[in-house]
C-alpha cells in the first residue's frame, strides 16, 4: 500500500520549491489564493479564497484522457464529449496522500452506487505519459477504484484551459449540460470534505436520496480491504489488534485541518510560524480544543521524521511542552 501514496512524489515535493507569489493559472485570480493552498499563510495572508478550474456557470469544455483501468486500458477518449452534457462528477488529482485516500474512494463508491444518474471520471494529472500511466495503474488497482480513471494528455498542468490549480491536491467538479454547477479546490483533501461534495454530486444528477458518508465509507472499505464489512470475519479468524499510537487525531475540523496543514513537508519556517499563531489564537479559550492539540501534535510527533519536517518538529515540540505544561482553568 505504501506504494499508492508515492504516486507522483517527485512531482508532490516540486510544489514546495516553485515562487509562491501566484498558483493559478489565470492572472486574475493571483491575489485571491488563501489558506487552503499548499502555499504558505504567510504568503496569502489577505486572500480567502482558494481558486482551481472552471467556475460555476463556466464551460467544462473538451479534453482527452488515456484510460489506464479495465477493459479498454490505453485507448484515449474524451470524456466531456463522451458524457453529453450527463450530469458528471470531475475528480482531477495532482499526487495522491494517505489522508485524501478515504474522500477519493467515497467519491468512487457514490459514482459505482449511481451510476444510472451521475458519470464519474478520475483524472490524474502528472508530467510524463509513461511514467503517469504506470504509477496511475499502479495507484488505482492498489486503490480498488470502481469508476472510470483516466491520465490527462495535457501533462501536469492538466487541460490547458481549465486554469488547473497544482496546490490543489484535488479539484472536484460536479457539472451538467457541460457546465459547473460546483467546484471544489481541496488543497489538503479529506473526509471531512464528503459531505459538502456529495450533497452537490446528488444534487446534479437529481438523486433524492442519496446514501451517507458512513454508509459509502463502510462499502468502500470492506471492497478495498482496508475494513471487514459485518458478518464478513470467517469462522476461527481473529481481528488483527489496532496499534495503539499515543495522542489522536483533532475530531474537531478547523483543528484537524490546520494540523495537516502543518505538517507539510514543504512548509517552509514563515509558514509554521504563522500558523502556530493561528492555531494558538483558535484554542486559546477551549480547554477541549487545548485537549485536542495535545493529542494530535502528540501523535504527529510519535512518527519522527513521517512528518513535517525539521523546523516544523522543533516548534512543535516547543509548542507541546508549552501545551502540557499550561495549568487547566478551574470551573
Amino acid at each position: 500500500m505504501m506504494k499508492v501514496f508515492s504516486f507522483l512524489k517527485s512531482e508532490s515535493r516540486s510544489r514546495g520549491r516553485r515562487v509562491r507569489a501566484t498558483r493559478c493559472h489565470r492572472p486574475w485570480l493571483a491575489l485571491l489564493l488563501g489558506f487552503g493552498c499548499l502555499g504558505t499563510r504567510a504568503d496569502a495572508m489577505a486572500a480567502d479564497a482558494v481558486y482551481s478550474g472552471p467556475q460555476i456557470g463556466e464551460k467544462t469544455t473538451p479534453f482527452k484522457v488515456v484510460e489506464v483501468l479495465g477493459e479498454n486500458t490505453g485507448r484515449e477518449r474524451d470524456p466531456v464529449m463522451e458524457n453529453k452534457g450527463a450530469p458528471t462528477a470531475w475528480v482531477f488529482v495532482h499526487g495522491i496522500e494517505r489522508s485524501m485516500v478515504p474522500l477519493l474512494r467515497v467519491i468512487d463508491q457514490y459514482g459505482v452506487e449511481r451510476r444510472s444518474l451521475l458519470k464519474t471520471e478520475i483524472v490524474f494529472l502528472a508530467a510524463d505519459r509513461v511514467d503517469g500511466e504506470r504509477r496511475v495503474k499502479a495507484a488505482a488497482s492498489s486503490l480498488k477504484l470502481q469508476g472510470k480513471v483516466g491520465l490527462s494528455l495535457d501533462g501536469g498542468e492538466g487541460p490547458g484551459n481549465y486554469g488547473l490549480n497544482k496546490e490543489c491536491l484535488m479539484t472536484v467538479l460536479a457539472g451538467k449540460e457541460d457546465r459547473v454547477a460546483a467546484n471544489f479546490a481541496l488543497v489538503q483533501p479529506g473526509i471531512a470534505d464528503a459531505p459538502k461534495i456529495l450533497a452537490a454530486l446528488a444534487a446534479v444528477a437529481g438523486d433524492k436520496a442519496p446514501p451517507t458518508v458512513e454508509q459509502l465509507t463502510e462499502k468502500s472499505m470492506a471492497r478495498s480491504g482496508a475494513g471487514r464489512a459485518p458478518g464478513a470475519v470467517m469462522a476461527g479468524s481473529q481481528e488483527k489488534p489496532k496499534e495503539n499510537f499515543p495522542g489522536a487525531v483533532p475530531t474537531d475540523a478547523k483543528l484537524q485541518g490546520m494540523l495537516r496543514n502543518y505538517i507539510r513537508p514543504t512548509q517552509e519556517a514563515a509558514a509554521v510560524d504563522a500558523l502556530l499563531v493561528e492555531i494558538k489564537a483558535y484554542i486559546k479559550d477551549s480547554e477541549d480544543l487545548k485537549k485536542q492539540a495535545i493529542d494530535g501534535w502528540t501523535r504527529v510527533l510519535h512518527f519522527g521524521d513521517r512528518y513535517g519536517n525539521e523546523y516544523s518538529r522543533k516548534v512543535g515540540r516547543e509548542f507541546l511542552e508549552q501545551l502540557q505544561r499550561a495549568p487547566e482553568r478551574k470551573p
